[in-house]
């Protein structure tokens, strides 16, 4: 049994390091592609493009579980994989009305993504078990920042427009490399709960494969309502209400290191014709500081609460160094210039050392904040995982898509100073949540 869950645990972080391997390297250049387009009649925007996906997301989580009820985790992946892929596809011949078509869809499909995969997650693992696996699939998901980025890197190093060839050329292979991500999921096997939940339901009555889903369908209908009341109830719940703070900063710092700080950097009129081919390094080196705090974060840390708490104050901190020298570092212009580069300048020479160290910093600081939510969810409510997942991911995307929305219009310096306010909050907040856990295993212990 435990084989079969590490085995699950491992071909998920797969499917989804080839998935994300393609959307976060199409999320990190996109604008600057949108920016390069030789198309005259292409009015789409790239933040507001990923604005309308974590809006579409968040909204779409209400229903997620709902969906993941009734055809079960591994084929809501599968389906959710093919509107990823969908959306990679539209930048080889691109064009306005399908750009945010395929937006609205993704949205929908990343919320039931995102919650098949929390509800998978927490069904192939134990309390004893659960940091490991998060840390194993969050190292795994992040080696998705490497290679899409490694060959942004060699293909635009030097050049200061992109092609159309180069592009066509680079999201035919995202695409492909999504086609595989998705893919695997059918080689995913059912868990002991799926087991016995359809042991249950073909030994009451022999139900056709037809049947069987349709008596799964009607009765998750029956608990529609039921599962809505759950997210509503988990929502005035004290852990959910302090961790909401947490949950809303890393929707903040999302969209500033997936979307927002590569544009910067490819922005910035001191980088000369480096500027391009940077956005692939910064991208490397945002998933290395992602990798890193996956495997210290959460293969080498036991299920501690102790050390949750110092691992989100050591995020904090990181990300208060990154943001204070990418202020120093990067134009204040950087992530509102459209067709130019900046006209402003730093306080400091522009330097390539400081803006990949912030980079790396900037994923190091996100692994921090989202392995230790992932494994406190997932330790406090391990009977009801999937709504709690959802809520995460609700609160996390209304703020991606909020953050998307203003970034082409709000200076740099503003747009930092919101994710110190919010950071410094929420980890105030995570603090009180973990207080409140130990003084509720120390009762019962008594």
């Amino acid at each position: 049994m435990a084989d079969r869950r590490t085995f699950n645990v491992v071909i998920l972080g797969v499917g989804f390091l080839f998935i994300f391997t393609a959307f976060t390297t199409c999320g990190n250049v996109e604008q600057t592609v949108v920016k390069s387009l030789e198309n005259d009649t292409f009015t789409g925007s790239g933040y507001h493009s990923l604005g309308i996906i974590y809006g579409v997301f968040s909204f779409s989580n209400l229903l997620a579980p709902t969906v993941v009820t009734v055809i079960g985790p591994k084929i809501t992946m599968f389906l959710s994989g093919l509107l990823y892929s969908g959306y990679i596809a539209v930048f080889i011949i691109p064009s306005t009305w399908s750009f945010y078509l395929t937006s609205v869809l993704i949205g929908i499909g990343a919320a039931m993504l995102w919650t098949a995969q929390g509800q998978f997650l927490v069904e192939n693992s134990e309390a004893s078990t659960i940091n490991r696996n998060t840390g194993m699939f969050w190292a795994l998901l992040q080696c998705s920042m490497l290679f899409g980025n490694l060959y942004i890197y060699f293909d635009w190093n030097g050049r200061t427009e992109i092609s159309d060839s180069s592009r066509k050329n680079i999201f035919l292979s995202l695409l492909v490399t999504s086609m595989l991500g998705t893919l695997s999921f059918l080689v995913l096997r059912k868990s002991h709960h799926e087991e016995d939940m359809l042991s249950e339901e073909e030994g009451r009555s022999l139900l056709s494969t037809r049947m069987m889903y349709k008596h799964r369908a009607s009765a998750a209908m029956q608990d529609t309502k039921s599962e809505f009341k759950n997210i509503l109830q988990l929502l005035k719940t004290k852990t959910i209400l302090l961790l909401s703070p947490c949950m809303a900063y890393s929707g903040l710092e999302l969209c500033f290191y997936s979307g927002v700080y590569g544009t910067c950097i490819g922005a910035t009129t001191q980088f000369g014709e480096a500027a391009k081919g940077l956005i692939g390094i910064s991208g490397i080196m945002v998933g290395v500081g992602e990798i890193v705090g996956g495997g210290l974060f959460g293969l080498l840390c036991k299920n501690n609460r102790f050390r949750r708490t110092s691992v989100v104050f050591l995020g904090m901190v990181v990300h208060f160094v990154a943001f204070y020298l990418t202020f120093l570092n990067i134009p204040d212009d950087a992530p509102v210039v459209f067709k130019t580069t900046t006209e402003k300048k730093p306080y400091l020479t522009p330097s390539v050392s400081i803006a990949l160290l912030c980079s790396f910093l900037l994923g190091l600081g996100d692994s921090c904040f989202n392995t230790q939510l992932y494994s406190i969810l997932g330790r406090v409510y391990a009977e009801h995982s999937t709504p709690a997942f959802a809520i995460f991911k609700f609160i996390q995307s209304v703020f991606a898509a909020v953050a998307f929305f203003y970034s082409g219009y709000v200076l740099l310096m503003w747009q930092l100073l919101l994710m110190v306010i919010l950071g410094f909050t929420g980890t105030l907040c995570f603090f009180v949540v973990e207080r409140m856990q130990n003084i509720s295993a120390d009762l019962q212990e008594y």
